[in-house]
């Protein structure tokens, strides 16, 4: 954090890491005392790279141009709704700041736009989504929204859409281009990141289901959807138990349905009520 062009404030620094005031200058000293410089200012603290001694720790706050480059064809050759890649994902997170990884993250054509939305957040500003392909309405158009934060994998991005006045996910490879506004956060206090469950279906009232799996359900649950294996407990060999929440259930009655007879919902009866009603309008038919 403290390796950037400007600097970081005390309560920036606090807030990020939930330490307080004190515990951080008591870092600042550590770091001293290991010989790096930490210029202060106007309360701006960064690290002075040129003045520190070690030089050769600095050398981890920073990947190479070789070393991203590798880097990223390593994690974009991981399929793209891997656990190991969620997880690889997560931990260069908490290693390194957000601009820190971003090249070798993220797929080329779309560092850009990712990296404007970044910036914008960090300076709370708004942005125009340019020629936003919507999966929902198949259309394409131009969408002011306030950026909150990013998916996993930056994916998608959690944003406040000042025309439907509601937050909701936008696709980062569905916008063609992003443009920072000068315009700051309007909305802030209406702001809210909702939940994403194994089926990436997004919610803001998760709802807890439990399903018993045959051995045919549990292969393919962890083929389609992967990130379902920490929520799955093996009872026999041809029985798992998945203890989850979903955002609704349209993901799950879909991956139910596609596996009649392998899938036994325990609870809520309000799940078999909708796979009971999906059934019969999926077989109903006009006689007249």
């Amino acid at each position: 954090m403290l390796d950037c062009k400007y600097g970081r404030t005390i309560p920036e620094l606090s807030e990020r890491f939930e330490m307080s005031y004190r515990t951080v200058y008591r870092y600042f000293d550590t770091f001293k005392r290991v010989g790096f410089v930490i210029d202060n200012n106007n309360g701006f603290y960064r690290i002075n790279k040129k003045n520190s001694i070690a030089q050769d720790i600095s050398q981890l706050l920073h990947f190479s141009e070789e070393e991203a480059f590798i880097l990223s064809k390593v994690i974009h050759s991981i399929d793209e709704n891997s656990e190991l890649k969620e997880k690889l994902v997560k931990k260069l997170y908490s290693l390194y700041d957000f601009d820190r990884v971003i090249y070798a993250i993220t797929k080329k054509e779309e560092t850009e736009n990712i990296y404007n939305l970044l910036q914008a957040i960090k300076q709370q500003k708004q942005v125009v989504l340019k020629s936003y392909k919507s999966g929902y309405s198949k259309n394409i158009s131009d969408r002011v929204v306030e950026p909150i934060d990013f998916t996993v994998n930056y994916s998608g991005i959690w944003c406040f859409d000042t025309q439907d006045q509601s937050n909701k996910i936008f696709k980062t490879s569905r916008v063609k281009k992003i443009e920072v506004l000068e315009t700051t956060y309007q909305y802030k206090s209406n702001h809210q990141v909702g939940m994403i469950d194994v089926f990436r279906v997004h919610s803001f009232k998760p709802i807890a289901i439990e399903l018993s799996l045959s051995l045919v359900a549990y292969n393919l649950i962890l083929e389609e959807f992967p990130l379902s294996e920490k929520y799955i407990k093996k009872k026999s060999d041809n029985h798992y138990l998945l203890s989850t929440e979903v955002g609704n259930f349209f993901g799950v009655g879909r991956f139910i349905l596609g596996l009649p007879g392998e899938v036994e919902v325990v609870h809520p009866k309000a799940l078999k009520s909708y796979l009971n009603d999906r059934m019969k309008k999926s077989f109903s038919y006009d006689t007249s």
